[in-house]
């Protein structure tokens, strides 16, 4: 069976802020694997919050361009929210104290069968009922440091 990733909110917006050229580079290639491999997974959660971050909140993209990026997106596995995985959430909000919209993107992944989280806001490593979190930014940070 082959692995599957949830991409949080944050690496997907940085799939087109054109601010952070690393960061960039990293979250398209990985979109484009997950894409490619079907190994990726987002969910309706992600989707609205990746509009209301990139037009209303910071504006990134233009309601056009937004609408075209959700497009692309739902080309990736695209969960939907039951009742029974905001239960989920609130009980892993209680237990691993996460914000409550972290927890519902753990419970989702989770549901969906996902071994990761790619996230920058989660703890990278920290392991939430066999989901794990990785920040595939850790890598890109070091080295735009090393002399």
């Amino acid at each position: 069976m082959i692995a599957k990733r949830f991409f949080d909110t944050n690496v997907v917006i940085y799939a087109y802020d054109d601010s952070e050229p690393m960061k960039q580079a990293v979250a398209r290639s990985l979109l484009l694997n997950a894409a490619a491999t079907a190994t990726g997974v987002i969910s309706t959660q992600v989707l609205g919050e990746f509009f209301h971050a990139t037009v209303v909140r910071r504006p990134l993209l233009t309601v056009a361009n937004a609408r075209t990026a959700l497009r692309a997106l739902s080309r990736l596995h695209v969960a939907t929210i039951p009742p029974s995985l905001v239960e989920r959430a609130v009980d892993f909000h209680e237990r691993f104290q996460l914000r409550y919209w972290d927890a519902l993107i753990i419970a989702t992944a989770k549901y969906e069968g996902c071994d990761e989280v790619l996230s920058e806001d989660m703890n990278h490593g920290q392991n939430y009922d066999g989901v794990r979190v990785t920040n595939p930014f850790l890598i890109v940070s070091d080295a735009s440091h090393t002399p």
